[in-house]
């Protein structure tokens, strides 16, 4: 059976629109935590639904392979490590 070409657009808007799952890995430091701000202000303004999980432990930021923090976690993907992420690079992150 052929999905009619309307519901093809609806399924692609719908996948866009899907909520991203993003971490903050680090200690708590000030950059950690400018990080998870910078994050939940670019998906406010970009009207994206996203859940922000804080990650503090240790051996779960080792277990994805960063070394230096903040480090983020976009859907399972590590996509930054050290430093404070420029807001073209946030925006990014939530396309």
């Amino acid at each position: 059976m052929l999905l009619h070409p309307q519901r093809n657009i609806l399924l692609l808007i719908k996948q866009e629109n899907k909520m991203k799952n993003i971490k903050v890995l680090g200690s708590g430091c000030k950059n950690c935590e400018t990080t998870a701000k910078l994050i939940t202000l670019a998906a406010e303004q970009a009207n994206v639904e996203i859940t922000l999980e804080k990650v503090t432990d240790i051996a779960e930021i080792m277990g994805y392979g960063v070394m230096s923090t903040p480090g983020v976690i976009v859907d399972d993907k590590l996509v930054h490590a050290g430093g404070l992420p420029g807001p073209d690079q946030i925006r990014e992150w939530l396309m």
